[in-house]
């Protein structure tokens, strides 16, 4: 193990960094456009810019707990990991919105969350706000939009971030063992409880416990939790005195908890004490100013290597911008990983190496005189059906309206030919479009 730097030289490093950085000259415009974006100062100040790094100086600056970041102009652009807290960015100046979001993705290594669109930056500075108090956090929003990394955000500005962060999907196991889980037991408490059971409140204690899929808890267990609100204090299986506990609870689901009241699945008392401030995350189909940095944030942990691809090309990010997204960040990480193999040796990801996780969408007939689509699948259809179905038919319609000339419909819907291209070629190939229809 590398010894670590003296107190001077690690303030020596990051002074000559920070000198760097304030006189990037040529980076200016980047730094610029891209420094108002990174979500405040609890981002601002855990990164160091400069231009061609030194490794040592880099080093030494990731040793103190910054991340360094070495801006480069290049023909080839490259984003890349150079190890714990250094990464290196080349650029072209041409294709600043790229590197912009590259940049985005850089400074958030560590655990810390992505965000480009104003929906989502306006969000975390409500969540730094909200993580300096001590109140119950409810956050609600779709499957896979990122409410644990919106959790763990909160329990690292927070006067508890030296505590301990315990994470427990209520959906995932049994009352029984769940209750056993969250309070802990006594020995012989139950059948097989040969030992006692600290539980996920007191390994929380002077910290934060998260619990995802709160509208999954059942009832019998709701009120207990209540009561561990409202007085600090757990009964474990088999004890008769309370414990105390001094847990932060950061709540998340992805149901309407109100409407769960209304249907008698979830005590309105409850719901009260948890939603004292709630934090909603939209579908990154509704913030598509984050695809793109969430995007390279992908890259570059799963891309790390020499050899793998480094960038992405511009058509490519138009192709995902495109998306509609029915399985939000989660659904994004596995195209961004199927694209990774696919590239091979390729240096940058290209729309051809992008292949959506649910590339069959029921389309429904239209009246309009449009390209002849598939015949619609039967049944009901889901929000994301029609969110597809929407997309296909704008795109045909407009096809129609211009004649078939795929220039001035691709013109007309604001994205570049090569893009409209493949979309239409997906469309074919996932059957949306009848054989020899539009494309």
């Amino acid at each position: 193990m590398q010894p670590a730097i003296s107190t001077t030289r690690r303030a020596k490093a990051e002074a000559e960094a920070d000198h760097a950085a304030s006189t990037g000259g040529a980076h200016d415009i980047l730094i610029g456009m891209t420094v108002p974006l990174m979500g405040g100062r609890w981002q601002r100040d855990r990164i160091v810019l400069g231009e061609n790094l030194p490794p040592a100086m880099a080093a030494g600056i990731a040793r103190s707990g910054k991340i360094a970041i070495g801006l480069d102009h290049a023909d080839t652009p490259v984003l890349a990991l150079n190890g714990a807290g250094r990464i290196s960015l080349s650029y072209d100046p041409a294709a600043l919105p790229q590197a912009r979001a590259a940049l985005i993705a850089a400074s958030a290594q560590g655990g810390w969350p992505v965000a480009g669109d104003p929906q989502s930056l306006a969000l975390l500075t409500l969540a730094e706000r909200i993580a300096a108090s001590d109140i119950p956090v409810l956050l609600e929003g779709p499957t896979g939009t990122g409410k644990e990394v919106l959790a763990r955000f909160v329990h690292r500005l927070s006067p508890r971030e030296a505590g301990p962060f315990v994470a427990v999907n209520c959906a995932a196991m049994p009352e029984a063992m769940l209750e056993a889980l969250l309070f802990g037991h006594k020995k012989g408490a139950f059948t097989g409880a040969a030992e006692a059971g600290e539980g996920l409140f007191r390994a929380a204690d002077g910290g934060t416990l998260l619990l995802d899929e709160i509208g999954e808890l059942p009832l019998a267990l709701q009120s207990k939790l209540l009561r561990a609100l409202q007085e600090g204090e757990i009964l474990p299986l088999g004890a008769t005195k309370p414990l105390k506990v001094d847990v932060r609870i950061v709540a998340a689901t992805n149901r309407h908890l109100a409407a769960e009241v209304e249907a008698g699945r979830f005590r309105e008392d409850l719901l009260y004490r948890l939603n004292v401030f709630p934090l909603r995350l939209p579908a990154l189909r509704d913030r598509p100013g984050d695809i793109a940095a969430l995007a390279f944030a992908m890259l570059l942990r799963h891309a790390p290597a020499p050899g793998q691809p480094g960038w992405i090309a511009r058509d490519t990010i138009e192709a995902l911008e495109s998306h509609a997204w029915p399985g939000n960040v989660r659904e994004l990480e596995n195209v961004i990983r199927r694209a990774i193999l696919l590239a091979g040796n390729a240096s940058a990801l290209a729309a051809e190496h992008i292949v959506f996780d649910t590339a069959v969408r029921a389309v429904a007939d239209t009246a309009v005189a449009a390209p002849a689509l598939a015949p619609a699948a039967s049944g009901q259809r889901s929000l994301s059906d029609v969110a597809f179905a929407s997309e296909a038919r704008a795109i045909l319609e407009t096809l129609a309206s211009h004649g078939g000339n795929r220039a001035a419909t691709a013109r007309s819907l604001g994205i570049s030919e090569r893009t409209l291209r493949y979309r239409l070629a997906s469309m074919r190939g996932a059957g949306m479009l009848a054989a020899g229809g539009a494309a």
